[in-house]
């Protein structure tokens, strides 16, 4: 499909529940559901220190073969540096369309610090991930030098 289908959700899930959590200093992500993490993934973030936004934000937007405006690349195609699948959140009060998790056209750049911001995942990753996280659910980003679980804790996603 080459056209991107979004959608707001009906209601915001439970405060928490489900929350991403994304530690840039390791470049992992967290998928956490009823209080466990479900699935951890490796991604590529930020070419830059501040690039990727730190904070708590909110997935506001979500898309299927998302289009690349920037390059005229359209949804579905290989050229796509989007992927597969887009989640959009809030940062730095955009409205979902600039900062997001992603696919990508280069997998072989997963783990590195090479995106103008956005989070990175593999496509399988993305849309594995896709299927599971509402618009409303929130997301955690940080640098830390603890693990993924460490910082749920801290934030209160697990008890």
């Amino acid at each position: 499909m080459a056209v991107s289908l979004l959608w707001p959700l009906a209601s915001e899930p439970d405060v928490g529940d489900p929350y991403i959590i994304i530690n840039t200093s390791v470049n992992e992500l967290a998928y956490f559901h009823a209080g466990e993490k479900q699935v951890e993934y490796r991604i590529a973030s930020g070419k830059e220190p501040g690039l990727t936004p730190e904070g708590e934000f909110t997935v506001v937007v979500k898309a299927e073969n998302p289009y690349f405006r920037k390059l005229d690349i359209p949804g579905g195609s290989p050229d796509n540096p989007l992927g597969t699948k887009w989640i959009g959140f809030d940062a730095h009060a955009t409205d979902g369309r600039i900062y997001g998790i992603h696919g990508t056209n280069q997998p072989h750049l997963i783990g590195e610090y090479v995106s103008n911001g956005c989070v990175r995942l593999m496509n399988d990753d993305v849309d594995h991930l896709f299927t599971k996280v509402p618009v409303g659910t929130k997301i955690w980003i940080g640098q830390s030098s603890k693990t993924l679980e460490e910082i749920a804790k801290e934030i209160g996603v697990i008890l």
